[in-house]
């Protein structure tokens, strides 16, 4: 089924429809709701209760050619998971400076790309809350810093500081698992 198809069988409330939009986008909006738990249950409980904010707003969804939808539905996960961790107040939980490691280790990009995604999304799942959550927002949501600030209720420095150390902890690990598997 297209997707304007999808879309409009979708705004009717067309069950067979919805199950079809589910199947479709049912990977990519946990995987969306993963990079921000790093905990597989609670990404799954978010992306359930994102499916059902989708099906229920879908009135207010103005379809805007080819992958319209998917950008919205994107959106309305990463807003779920974004209000999830504000709710659960996430940036308080950050690591304490004395754990975040100093200075980035710069890799390469080659030697990055030896890398399967796999391990990469796992690393980044690993990172503890607030840095996971700016590291996110700063680099597949493309937002600023003061974005992100107004986001999470944070300032801006904090915002840079939290990605500065996610870097951090990353290139850690990159270097370990090249180490180990290079």
């Amino acid at each position: 089924m297209e997707e304007q198809e999808l879309c409009e069988r979708c705004k009717r409330g067309e069950n067979y429809a919805r199950k079809a939009l589910y199947e479709q986008y049912a990977g990519r909006m946990l995987g969306i709701c993963l990079r921000y738990t790093g905990d597989r249950e609670t990404a799954q409980d978010l992306m359930h209760d994102g499916f059902l904010k989708i099906y229920a707003s879908f009135d207010k969804f103005t379809w805007r050619g080819e992958g319209s939808l998917r950008a919205w539905m994107d959106k309305v996960m990463v807003n779920m998971a974004l209000q999830f961790l504000r709710k659960n107040d996430v940036m308080a939980q950050a690591m304490a400076l004395e754990e975040a490691p100093e200075a980035v280790d710069d890799s390469t990009v080659s030697d990055i790309e030896t890398i399967p995604q796999s391990v990469l999304m796992q690393f980044i799942q690993e990172l503890p809350d607030g840095y996971r959550t700016v590291f996110n927002l700063y680099t597949f949501e493309d937002k600023s810093h003061r974005e992100i600030a107004q986001l999470l209720g944070i300032n801006e420095k904090s915002s840079s500081s939290q990605l500065f150390r996610a870097k951090g902890v990353l290139a850690k690990r990159v270097k370990e698992w090249l180490m180990i598997n290079g």
